[in-house]
């Protein structure tokens, strides 16, 4: 095992609804034209910890979403899902929120080539409640910025997860994601 405090992973499989998902020789996962991207296999008991990067081009206001994944299954229950937290700020504008729901927000992309997300998921494999925080710099208005971050009820453990657009656009672009060193 490398030295690096990062470590990218490759996952097991992908799945896809859309044109195509394909994973690269050095493991991120380029996708096109796709409405559901999930990958299987990132998550193992070699890592507690982890961090995602996400970059898309897609229709406006294409809000991805997220859900964690066991085994190929997506953990979808609205009542052990998904609380969360945001702050936006952009231009003279700030907005905060709380809502809970069958889902993790993450970021939005616009059509405009993306590469402003990154997430920290924090043990997704381990026996205890998940946790996310998403940092965004968001395209659609100049310097503005998102802060999520969400939590899940259950102490499962998950291997995967899996991103879903809005049935208003699909997306194409790159995931990362990479294990921290314990």
């Amino acid at each position: 095992m490398s030295k690096n405090g990062l470590i990218l992973l490759t996952p097991t499989t992908v799945e896809h609804t859309g044109t195509s998902a394909t994973i690269s020789a050095n493991g991120s996962v380029s996708f096109t034209a796709c409405s559901v991207l999930s990958l299987n296999g990132v998550f193992s008991a070699d890592y507690d910890n982890y961090m995602l990067t996400f970059r898309s081009i897609g229709s406006q206001a294409n809000f991805p979403s997220m859900q964690l994944r066991a085994s190929g299954v997506p953990e979808n229950s609205p009542s052990n899902y998904y609380t969360h937290q945001y702050i936006f700020a952009g231009g003279t504008a700030f907005s905060a929120g709380r809502s809970s729901n069958n889902i993790w927000y993450t970021y939005g992309n616009d059509t405009t080539l993306y590469g402003g997300m990154v997430q920290w998921i924090y043990g997704p494999y381990l026996a205890q409640p998940t946790a996310h925080r998403v940092v965004v710099v968001d395209p659609r208005s100049s310097a503005s910025i998102s802060d999520y971050a969400g939590t899940h009820s259950l102490s499962n453990s998950y291997d995967g997860l899996t991103f879903s657009f809005p049935s208003s656009g699909n997306s194409s672009g790159r995931v990362a994601v990479y294990g921290m060193r314990k």
